[in-house]
């Protein structure tokens, strides 16, 4: 047998995940979908889906290449326009995923001699993005503005400052303040990038997120809003300035090497904006219902954070209990994934509990009820 000791490395290490409770399965959805990030239930609207399909009709499945290549095509150009002036910007550039897309902007701006600033919970792309750029990293705790404001002060080098936050984090559901973060940025300098992941498409008087909602998108550098959570399809815009666009589209790799998005994922954005913009009780909906679930858990002594997202955490700290609650609540019908490092932080395995608009209140009551009982078990 060839690669033995590479095999024996990779075995060591897979049992290594499966005493510490933190190895991986694929699971397909199954039961009553509380885990996904269909927030508002476009990923199966008969509407995109008609449109999506008239399209491939049309444009074929594939786009042939990147887009600097052949793979352009005037509906991209047109969606990307239609998206700036949904969040208020100048431009904006679609990537094949937020992940992408966070990757390009901060390899392709933060250069040598800057220095960024970074939520110690931001997702995984945003690290992995900062460890691509030459930049110092200040890794500043969870939503600490005075903490963060007393970092940027002591900051004396002369390259450009940055600050890199979600807009609302994905595994507590909690929201950056956005509005004290533009202040400091604008009094110090600093570039503010967002990713408004778990926002876009949901909050805002025009539900373009909580840029908007905070009153800020002229203070904002660079947004990255995904469209593969709310939106119901996927691929991601990273909206600004012209120039800034410009620069990614010379600079970013994982937009320049990458083959560009089926041109059908266009006509499906472009439906789901339609939906956003032209149904906004979806929205406030949405948000009711996740009122709803943090009130029936908490009569059921359920303890989660307060807040108003569409993400609803339970804590209960070992890897392996997290496993068994979600495995209990399976059988009963309720498709909740456990949540356990590095996804979380070392002690804080959690049940996330995803709302989205074809939940309704019975259902949510059945599920609060449920998980209690696993709880105590």
């Amino acid at each position: 047998m060839i690669y033995r000791s590479l095999e024996h490395r990779v075995r060591e290490r897979l049992e290594a995940l499966d005493t510490a409770g933190i190895r991986r399965k694929l699971n397909p959805p199954q039961g009553i979908d509380l885990s996904s990030n269909d927030y508002l239930g476009l990923a199966s609207h008969p509407y995109i889906r008609q449109r999506m399909s008239e399209a491939i009709m049309r444009e074929g499945c594939g786009s042939t290449g990147s887009r600097l290549l052949r793979g352009e095509r005037p509906c991209y150009a047109a969606l990307e326009r239609r998206f700036a002036d949904f969040k208020g910007t100048e431009a904006a550039l679609f990537f094949g995923s937020g992940y992408l897309g966070n990757l390009g902007v901060l390899a392709s701006f933060l250069e040598s001699g800057d220095v960024v600033f970074s939520d110690e919970l931001n997702h995984a792309s945003l690290i992995d993005g900062l460890k691509l750029s030459p930049a110092r990293r200040v890794v500043f705790p969870h939503l600490d503005s005075r903490g963060l404001r007393r970092l940027i002060a002591a900051e004396k080098g002369q390259g450009q400052k940055f600050l890199v936050t979600e807009s609302l984090f994905s595994m507590d559901g909690d929201e950056a303040p956005l509005s004290e973060y533009a202040e400091l940025c604008r009094e110090t300098d600093t570039a503010l990038i967002v990713d408004e992941a778990h926002a876009v498409g949901i909050y805002g008087p025009g539900g373009s997120g909580l840029i908007e909602a905070a009153g800020i998108s002229n203070e904002v550098f660079l947004s990255i809003n995904p469209a593969g959570k709310a939106l119901g399809a996927c691929g991601a815009f990273v909206a600004g300035a012209t120039w800034a666009i410009d620069n990614l589209i010379q600079r970013a790799r994982t937009f320049i090497f990458s083959t560009a998005p089926p041109p059908a994922v266009a006509d499906a954005v472009d439906t789901a904006l339609d939906l956003v913009v032209g149904e906004p009780q979806k929205r406030r909906d949405l948000l009711d219902l996740a009122a709803y679930m943090r009130s029936a858990l908490a009569h059921h002594g359920v303890p989660c954070p307060s807040g108003r997202s569409q993400i609803v955490p339970v804590v209960v700290g070992e890897n392996a209990r997290a496993v068994a609650i979600a495995a209990a609540l399976g059988e009963e019908g309720f498709d909740i994934r456990a949540i356990r490092p590095p996804t979380v932080p070392e002690g804080t395995a959690r049940l996330r509990i995803s709302i989205n608009i074809n939940l309704d209140p019975p259902v949510l009551s059945r599920c609060a009820a449920a998980l209690a009982r696993a709880l105590r078990k």
